[in-house]
């Protein structure tokens, strides 16, 4: 689900920044009066849609049922599309190969804080933030770290990854645990010099 939102979620913004680009220009060549002669509107006194352009399909039957339908579209599509990006997108569970071929399911939530309190535990980590995300045979790890004054950020993410993530990935039975970590720095606290 991810991925598809990701590709909606470009071919939108690439759309709206197309629609954007062409009316700017559109715009910019009327004001300009560098519109060819056949443009819509070229004059000042013209406008975008006479009274006959507005009213030519009013008393056609069919006109109202269209509009109305494609509106509602477009509405409910860009309620789908905001309800997407609002949706929480952590993975509830992950699937474990228990070797027996049935399998077992691990709360994803579980796994989060295990690899939170571990990580949490290494030197020069304050807090971490750890979401599952991905599909359950093939889980991801998005980790937020803030890090202390003092921590040395490669050590740190090095440690991340060769204790509390790759513990995580034999412990889950996965053959890659992919992780994308996020740093912050604690701020110092004001020092007093007498």
């Amino acid at each position: 689900m991810t991925d598809v939102l990701t590709v909606v979620n470009r071919v939108l913004l690439g759309l709206l920044g197309l629609a954007l680009f062409a009316g700017g220009l559109a715009v910019t060549l009327a004001a300009l009066d560098l519109a060819p002669g056949s443009w819509p509107w070229s004059g000042p006194e013209d406008v975008l849609l006479s009274d006959a352009d507005r009213t030519r399909w009013r008393d056609e039957g069919w006109w109202w049922t269209t509009v109305i339908g494609g509106l509602a579209l477009v509405v409910l599509l860009s309620v789908w599309w905001l309800v997407a990006q609002l949706r929480q997108r952590r993975l509830a569970e992950v699937l474990v190969d228990s070797g027996d071929g049935v399998g077992a399911l691990l709360r994803g939530r579980a796994m989060e804080d295990v690899v939170a309190a571990e990580a949490e535990s290494l030197p020069g980590i304050d807090e971490a933030r750890v979401t599952l995300v991905g599909r359950r045979t093939q889980p991801r790890i998005r980790v937020g770290l803030l890090l202390a004054p003092h921590a040395k950020p490669d050590e740190a993410v090095r440690r991340l990854h060769h204790e509390a993530v790759e513990h995580a990935r034999v412990s889950a039975g996965l053959d890659v645990l992919p992780a994308e970590v996020r740093l912050r720095s604690a701020k110092h606290a004001p020092e007093r010099l007498s």
